[in-house]
């Protein structure tokens, strides 16, 4: 008997101890989400799934890959500035020379691809010597500013104004014949002429000569920049004349 109850007494404690066993392995298991509560997340991956080094590898990933895109956004923002700059006209905020050739080359690319006539018109302004002479250089500074605001004021967004060089400026107008681009250069110089610089207590006179040349396709840049300058000069001598 006493064997037969040991073997008995076996069968009746051990699935007990089974059900302690499985009730262990339940809990070492992270528990489940309860329904409606939504798991934290790092990297798309739920919280719970992670082992703490996981976890610290993933944080610091993710916040070199932020590093780098502010740098990468830094160096983005540096470039603009730096062709910005390049571009730009050390004494007015207009084109330099070689930004408004470049932007011509490409009207007459334009114009060759889709037809249109497009026109520049080349501004020369009137006594800048006796500006200099009579209130200073930094006066002739201002004027020159002066009209490079009244130009940019008056003209299209589609338009390119530049400054190509000492007191020249000029103007690129985009889908615009010879006859619409010397009425625009005529406003344009009016503009100018009843618009005086005020310096400190003073208002100077700031007038312009202006030449317009339209060109096709085929044009070369510099080409049509010297024909709107031997037009400007044409003009010049006509106004001089009267």
């Amino acid at each position: 008997m006493d064997g037969l109850g040991s073997q008995m007494a076996a069968k009746r404690t051990k699935p007990a101890a089974e059900g302690a066993s499985r009730t262990r392995r339940a809990t070492d298991r992270p528990a489940a989400p309860r329904a409606g509560k939504k798991t934290p997340e790092l990297a798309g991956i739920a919280e719970n799934e992670l082992t703490p080094q996981v976890r610290a590898t993933l944080v610091r990933v993710l916040a070199e890959s932020d590093a780098m895109r502010r740098e990468l956004a830094d160096a983005r923002a540096r470039i603009a500035l730096l062709e910005r700059l390049a571009d730009e006209d050390a004494l007015t905020p207009i084109a330099n020379r070689r930004a408004f050739v470049r932007e011509l080359s490409r009207m007459i690319a334009f114009t060759r691809r889709y037809g249109p006539a497009s026109s520049v018109i080349y501004f020369d302004v009137n006594g800048m010597k006796q500006i200099n002479d009579t209130h200073g250089h930094p006066a002739g500074d201002a004027a020159l500013r002066h009209v490079a605001e009244i130009l940019c004021k008056n003209v299209r967004s589609s338009d390119i104004v530049g400054r190509l060089g000492g007191d020249e400026f000029g103007v690129i107008l985009a889908q615009t014949n010879q006859e619409q681009a010397t009425a625009k250069a005529i406003s344009l110089a009016q503009e100018i002429a009843k618009t005086p610089l005020r310096w400190g207590d003073l208002m100077i006179n700031v007038s312009a000569a202006y030449g317009v040349y339209s060109f096709s396709g085929s044009d070369d840049p510099h080409v049509a920049i010297e024909a709107a300058d031997k037009a400007m000069y044409k003009q010049k001598r006509v106004a001089r004349a009267r």
